[in-house]
This record gives structure tokens, C-alpha cells and sequence, in this order.
């Protein structure tokens, strides 16, 4: 998938499709996963923010995402937010096919739970996993529950 040249203004327009239409997107690109939405408390200015993510859990309870910014030499935002307050939100398709609005806590997989994790991502997501190689850094693995 090529990256837009304004990322911002393609995920303001993402979310505000996510919202306008209860989560169906136009994006086929979009459609292929499972796609939430992501509100952190900003790290340093202390406001909302909100991104459109991909989410790699195997069930229905909880959020796995992969914080790889595509393989980029730093964090992505959005994880440095969550990693300074833990407490999120986050929008996503409900098994009724509603958006559904969970209030939640994120942690960054350690140990055999982010091997197990990635593991898992490397048979489904391969393409994804090689983000990794990519970088120095070690790509962190987020779950998030409610």
C-alpha cells in the first residue's frame, strides 16, 4: 500500500468516514482488516488524539496493534501518548455491526506474550512483521483491554 503524501489529512478523512458511516470505508485497501479507531491523550500537549489503526487481535476481546510507524527510525505518536497514560479509547465494529466506543487501558506485550503475538502476526500478517527489518528499534506489540 503506498502511503499518502499528506498522512494527516488521509486519516482525518478516514476517521471522519469511520464516524459518518458507522465504520464502513470506501477505502478498499481499508476493507481487507480490521481497522479502530484510536484516541490517546497527547504525551506532551495533554489533548485528544485520534488515529485510524489496523487491529491484529485473533478475537473480540481485546485490541493487538503493532506500533511500526512502517518500519520508521522512531515511535509513531500515538504509542509514545499511550506509553505516558495508559488510559485510551478506542472505535470499532461491534460483532451487531455497530461502532462501539470502549473505554480502555493499553500495554506494551513483553516477554512470551509478545513472541506468542508476534508469532501468530508472522503466519497472517507477514508483510506487516517485516516492518521490523526495516528498523533498529524494536517494534512495540500493544494490547488493549477494557
Amino acid at each position: 500500500m503506498s502511503i499518502p503524501h499528506d498522512i494527516k489529512a488521509y486519516n482525518r478523512a478516514v476517521i471522519q468516514e469511520f464516524r459518518a458511516h458507522n465504520g464502513v470505508l470506501s477505502d478498499e485497501r481499508l476493507q481487507r482488516g480490521k481497522l479502530i479507531l484510536l484516541t490517546t491523550v497527547g504525551a506532551k500537549t495533554g489533548r485528544e488524539h485520534t488515529v485510524p489503526l489496523g487491529d491484529f487481535s485473533d478475537d473480540d476481546s481485546r485490541v493487538v496493534l503493532w506500533a511500526s510507524a512502517i518500519g520508521a527510525p522512531k515511535h509513531p505518536a500515538w504509542y509514545l501518548n499511550l506509553a505516558k497514560n495508559p488510559a485510551v479509547v478506542v472505535e470499532r465494529v461491534g460483532a451487531d455491526g455497530q461502532v462501539e466506543r470502549l473505554e480502555a487501558t493499553a500495554t506494551t506485550a513483553t516477554g512470551a506474550e509478545r513472541q506468542q503475538i508476534l508469532a501468530r502476526l508472522g503466519q497472517t500478517h507477514p508483510q506487516v512483521v517485516a516492518h521490523q527489518d526495516q528498523t533498529e528499534r524494536e517494534i512495540p506489540v500493544v494490547v488493549i483491554t477494557w
